[in-house]
């Protein structure tokens, strides 16, 4: 039955870059909006926990205002599917007029010193403009991709990124990890999302007032190169995208990789404090919720 999953997803995505950006943009986009109006009304598995996450992010919200946010938030994660589909068949030029960046000072410094930088983003608007406008910027820079079953789609992810100038490297551990710091010492940016642990061995941090789990990854390559950490939020805004690069956080040996990570956590908590949501987590997310961890106070 998985591998039958697997291949219909397959099917599926192919499908939406092959046609989505044939069709009216304002008959797609009406179609996706519907689509997430529907699931919310549904209420599957994936949406009662998006709604349990919210009513973390914004713990003052009552019914009908998690019932509202839980909406909206599926309608920004259908706008990041539907831009996700189109967005190879734009120019970087029709994609940057609509993008309001800030920070590009801390980038810029990080890189002037020569140790590369570690851009950490959540799962959060629309990350791959970003990349869009970091290759406009500084060139191809290195990101990694979840190793995806089968083959066949893990490559249809790989070809959509490196279709827009990213230089991905499989998800395998030491290896990537390698890869990654290879990029650094050659003063190259690494971009990473950095606020969901896939590996059940993240670091544990407080989250809106609750223990997560964040990878280390990003705290460990700035610690292990001396590269810069440096956190980023992105959402959308009525017409585009916003991002906000964030000033360093300092990370310079081993045992300041878990107080970086916290610093991190932070940071990412007042982004999508600011903006719920466009915080596409519909998964399990604290520790609370998820089997198979231990909390840090167990």
């Amino acid at each position: 039955m998985s591998r039958l999953v697997g291949r219909l997803a397959d099917l599926g995505y192919a499908a939406g870059w092959k046609l989505v950006p044939k069709l009216p943009r304002k008959l797609t986009s009406s179609a996706f909006s519907f689509g997430a109006d529907l699931a919310a009304r549904r209420g599957g598995p994936g949406v009662r926990q998006l709604r349990g996450n919210l009513a973390r992010v914004v713990p003052q919200a009552g019914e009908a205002e998690l019932d509202d946010l839980t909406r909206r938030a599926l309608r920004s994660y259908a706008r990041y599917w539907h831009e996700a589909f189109v967005l190879p068949t734009l120019s970087p030029a029709q994609v940057l007029e609509h993008v309001d960046l800030s920070g590009t000072e801390y980038l810029d410094a990080a890189l002037a010193e020569g140790n590369g930088a570690v851009l950490a983003l959540p799962h959060s608007g629309n990350w791959d403009v970003a990349g869009v406008w970091l290759v406009s910027h500084s060139g191809s820079f290195i990101t990694v991709v979840e190793r995806l079953e089968p083959e066949s789609l893990y490559r249809r992810f790989v070809e959509f990124r490196e279709s827009l100038g990213f230089d991905v490297v499989p998800a395998d551990g030491s290896v990537s990890f390698r890869a990654l710091l290879r990029g650094l010492r050659d003063n190259r940016v690494v971009c990473l999302v950095g606020d969901r642990d896939l590996s059940k061995s993240g670091l544990p941090v407080t989250f809106f007032g609750e223990e997560a789990r964040f990878p280390a990854g990003p705290a460990r390559l700035a610690a292990s190169t001396g590269a810069a950490l440096l956190p980023v939020g992105v959402w959308f805004t009525e017409s585009g995208w916003s991002v906000r690069i964030h000033p360093r956080i300092r990370v310079n040996a081993r045992d300041e990789i878990h107080p970086a990570t916290q610093a991190l956590a932070d940071v990412f908590a007042g982004d999508i404090a600011a903006h719920p949501t466009d915080w596409h987590m519909l998964q399990k997310f604290w520790v609370s919720d998820l089997a198979g961890y231990a909390s840090a106070a167990g």
